[in-house]
């Protein structure tokens, strides 16, 4: 085994929330990752958190997967995939917890394929004037942006400080817009200060235009995710 994929090796643990499937080293995470809440203790929870309901011999409490909280069956009956928390199998979360768990398993099924499939962006670093045609994708483990072209670059994504995507076709009534490229700023290890990269898509064939548009949108996805698990 490579030292590579000794980093990426995985190891199915059980935790009082189920099966999960995690990476043997923490350094190897997806940066995209929740860890698991702690549960409210039980003696701290008489009542349902969300309806009230005392809890008795009858009705049974329950504690939701994804934010630990308390609640009776009727309030987090929902078992629903956690793949951010690394989950083999669906798991019991409450009906907010659910909704926002279904909706990022469009970014699970589609985006980071997307992503790691990757698009042509033209690449211009720093206050440079040129730019450099460039295949982007994300990495299959997840934790680099890498950049091919005549140069190579591998951005860890925990090193991502912001990203902004850019658009056009913006009208104050509401008008339609499309991704055309984005602002993308990040540490080099070892500095403290910021490398900013610009990526513009390539206007050459239209079929171009559209897998940028979908690129740039899943990375504004993924964007959103990385914030998320940054502020837990």
């Amino acid at each position: 085994m490579s030292g590579c994929e000794a980093r990426d090796a995985k190891k199915l643990v059980r935790s009082p929330s189920g099966l999960r499937m995690v990476p043997e080293h923490r350094s190897a995470r997806s940066p995209f990752g929740l860890d698991e809440p702690p549960w409210v203790p039980d003696k701290e929870c008489p009542r349902c958190m969300q309806c009230d309901t005392k809890f008795d011999f009858i009705t049974r409490k329950h504690h939701c997967r994804r934010c630990g909280k308390c609640f009776c069956d009727k309030c987090c009956s929902k078992k629903v995939p956690l793949p951010r928390m690394c989950f083999v199998d669906p798991v019991r979360q409450c009906a907010e917890c659910a909704l926002i768990s279904q909706k990022e398993t469009e970014f699970y099924d589609k985006q980071l394929k997307v992503l790691m499939n990757g698009a042509t962006f033209f690449v211009t670093l720093g206050t440079s004037d040129k730019s450099e045609l460039m295949v982007c994708r994300l990495s299959n483990n997840q934790r680099y942006l890498v950049l091919d072209g005549d140069s190579h670059y591998e951005i860890e994504i925990i090193q991502i400080s912001t990203v902004q995507i850019l658009t056009e076709g913006f009208t104050p009534g509401g008008g339609n817009t499309r991704a055309i490229g984005m602002i993308l700023q990040y540490k080099v290890p070892g500095s403290e200060e910021l490398t900013q990269m610009k990526f513009t898509a390539s206007e050459d064939f239209s079929c171009n235009r559209k897998l940028s548009a979908s690129w740039l949108a899943a990375m504004h996805k993924a964007t959103k995710l990385l914030y998320e698990s940054r502020d837990q």
